[in-house]
């Protein structure tokens, strides 16, 4: 039997685009200890600093916890620190690897890091996207073997989709509606009141963990869709002639019709998140046709728009292997710090297999940090020109480029993925 506790001591595990608001918010109203296995961005957060740039440092500092205070928020890499509280909220990323299976690797591995601590009467609440079944079936089963304690009757959990939109300042955590489930009804009421306690725009609590699981797997996967649709669209009406944006455009004047653009789909949700359904679906015996075909052809954009640059380059004379290109932008998203799954990739992959020389220039993207993962050091500043300009990402400075400048000749193109340029000073837009 569940019995709520006296005084709540809450640990966030993991503390990126999704734990560290979590922690933030929480900690304005109970003690909270945010853990994180990087001892780099432990440091970063106890100075003030938030490198995705999610939290303003003021408001961080405003709830980093000082002696005395019975609120606030410790950061730690340290699991004896997490030791002695009773509600454990997983925010740890769940990534697809290289066939684009979901690998739960990071999940297992922050729920055996809580089962190493978990006592009687502690809630566990996880936020990760996965497939339904997850946190019952696989996640469950390791706190009970680690821990040696007895599901639902020595500790208890939930489950609560996050639903952060990285560098969108308007749908922040508190005034977007949550979503929240336990695993018994006594369970479940006690933590959609905790979200209560920070969620301003409200909650739904859903009648099971399975069902908030797929909640969240198919808001992503209904999007995925949508823009492959439309990069569908985009494609036939490039073959058409005809000016996709233009076509939507118009299109939108009609009240229900839903304003998609094409483009690029990566990130850590949306290009994501489908395949875990998908391969749920499998598994049960069941090939989910539309969901892989959106993914299949989201995920043949990065070529389809390099391939469409090149053909361009050589309708305008520009020698292809001799020549230079930029790539404005590397994040998986306009006006934010996030590279993970990014499909700007897909393009400098066809121009390098073309002899193609590239600069890469993103002002969100952290250079050490592309450095590392995909090998690729961008350039900091614009100093040269350029046969062909590629706009990957629609960061608000490149609204504010002189395009002209950077372009090296008459025939120089500019190729506009994102639809942001003035349509007269572009050679071709998706």
């Amino acid at each position: 039997m569940f019995n709520k506790p006296i005084s709540l001591n809450i640990a966030i595990i993991g503390l990126g685009y999704v734990g560290l608001p979590l922690a933030v918010e929480f900690a304005k109203k109970f003690p909270v200890v945010g853990f994180d296995i990087k001892q780099s961005r432990v440091n970063d957060i106890s100075n003030g600093f938030d490198s995705t740039l999610e939290v303003e440092t003021a408001e961080l500092k405003s709830v980093l916890a000082i002696n005395g205070k019975s609120t606030g928020l410790k950061v730690t890499d340290n699991t004896n620190e997490i030791q002695g509280c009773n509600i454990y909220i997983v925010a740890v990323p769940t990534p697809t690897d290289q066939h684009n299976a979901p690998d739960l690797s990071i999940l297992i591995k922050a729920t055996q890091t809580v089962a190493e601590v978990l006592a009687i009467g502690d809630v566990v609440i996880f936020e990760s996207t996965v497939y339904p079944g997850v946190t019952e079936d696989i996640c469950v089963p390791v706190l009970e073997q680690i821990s040696g304690l007895k599901f639902n009757n020595d500790f208890f959990v939930g489950y609560s989709p996050e639903r952060i939109n990285p560098g969108d300042k308007v749908h922040r955590l508190p005034n977007i509606l949550k979503v929240t489930s336990g695993s018994t009804p006594e369970v479940a009421a006690f933590i959609d009141d905790l979200y209560l306690t920070i969620i301003k725009a409200g909650t739904h609590k859903a009648p099971s963990i399975k069902v908030a699981e797929a909640c969240k797997v198919i808001e992503n996967s209904q999007r995925d869709i949508n823009i492959a649709f439309v990069n569908e669209l985009a494609k036939i009406f490039n073959l058409m002639g005809i000016d996709s944006n233009d076509v939507f455009t118009a299109a939108g004047t009609k009240w229900n019709f839903l304003n998609f653009k094409p483009g690029l789909v990566g990130g850590h949700c949306t290009g994501v998140d489908p395949y875990y359904l998908a391969q749920k679906a499998q598994e049960l015996g069941y090939h989910p046709e539309i969901i892989l075909a959106g993914r299949r052809l989201n995920d043949g954009m990065g070529k389809y728009i390099a391939l469409e640059v090149i053909k361009l380059m050589i309708k305008n004379d520009i020698q292809v292997k001799s020549s230079s290109v930029l790539v404005l932008g590397f994040t998986f998203k306009e006006n934010c710090t996030d590279i993970r799954n990014t499909r700007v990739i897909d393009i400098v992959n066809v121009l390098t297999e073309f002899g193609i020389s590239y600069d890469l220039f993103d002002p969100w993207a952290n250079v050490s940090e592309v450095k590392t993962e995909y090998g690729i050091e961008p350039v900091k500043e614009l100093t040269t020109t350029y046969d062909t300009i590629i706009l990957a990402v629609g960061h608000n400075e490149f609204k504010l480029l002189n395009f002209e400048s950077l372009k090296k000749g008459r025939n120089s193109i500019i190729y506009d993925v994102k639809g942001i340029l003035d349509v007269n000073l572009v050679d071709g837009r998706l």
